[in-house]
């Protein structure tokens, strides 16, 4: 008995050590990969490209800035910062200087978002984000302002974003509730009214004597009629709409 127990301590003391050796063996392994991020603010695209791909990084170039106090062309900051300690294969997200601002800012204000768009790609920028809101008493794609402003100084990025108006806001009604009238009907009270008609779905009809409801795949293929009978509509009676809205039908 106490040969087998001196056994097993020594399979147990065997494990522990194949166990330690193999969690040290992963840590090195781990920290054998990891590299620290070089200082890359100051240099040019290709020597930060170079210094990075010297210790297994990529350098991506994610936006460029207009600067007074770095050259143009010039890396100005980079993210992780220098001294992070990194993985191999890691991507360091720089942005690039563009210099100090030379180019006037375009007033586009007041025109069409497309011209707009136009006229800020001719003088070498680029259209940032658009924004799109109701206005009352605008018509529909007119720039109503733009950020930064025209003949704005001190820009940070060669970039305008648009305030565009998507016209009046539609008038808003309430569903009616068009069930068990003949679909034909239906069709043209909905496009008196600014809907549109979606997709209808012809049914099958109810089993001989059945009083009830039974639910039922609609037919494939098959053309409502004039007289055809709404059976479900969406949207539901009552809920909100707007004109042009789609109205889809179930009919028998």
């Amino acid at each position: 008995m106490r040969q087998f127990f001196r056994t097993l301590l020594l399979v147990l003391v065997l494990i522990s050590v194949a166990l330690i050796s193999a969690l040290t063996s992963m840590q090195l392994a781990i920290h054998g990969r990891e590299v620290t991020i070089p200082k890359l603010v100051g240099m040019a695209p290709f020597e930060a490209e170079r210094a990075g791909a010297a210790l297994g990084l990529q350098v991506v170039i994610e936006r460029q800035f207009y600067s007074p106090d770095v050259a143009e062309g010039r890396i100005m900051t980079q993210v992780p910062p220098p001294g992070t300690k990194v993985r191999r294969g890691w991507s360091v997200r720089v942005a690039q200087s563009l210099g100090r601002q030379r180019i006037a800012i375009p007033d586009v204000t007041g025109g069409s978002e497309r011209v707009a768009e136009l006229n800020i790609q001719r003088r070498g920028l680029t259209l940032g984000s658009i924004a799109r809101v109701n206005f009352p008493e605008a018509p529909l794609e007119q720039v109503m302002s733009q950020s930064p402003p025209a003949n704005a100084s001190g820009v940070a990025a060669p970039k305008i974003s648009l305030l565009v108006s998507d016209g009046p806001e539609p008038p808003v009604y309430v569903m009616p509730n068009l069930t068990g009238q003949p679909f034909g009907s239906a069709m043209l009270a909905l496009q008196d009214a600014g809907l549109k008609v979606g997709k209808v779905s012809v049914l099958p009809p109810p089993p001989a004597g059945d009083s009830q409801s039974v639910p039922s795949a609609p037919l494939v293929n098959a053309e409502p009629s004039a007289a055809s009978m709404i059976v479900t509509q969406v949207p539901a009676p009552g809920q909100k709409i707007v004109m042009g809205s789609v109205v889809n039908f179930e009919v028998r």
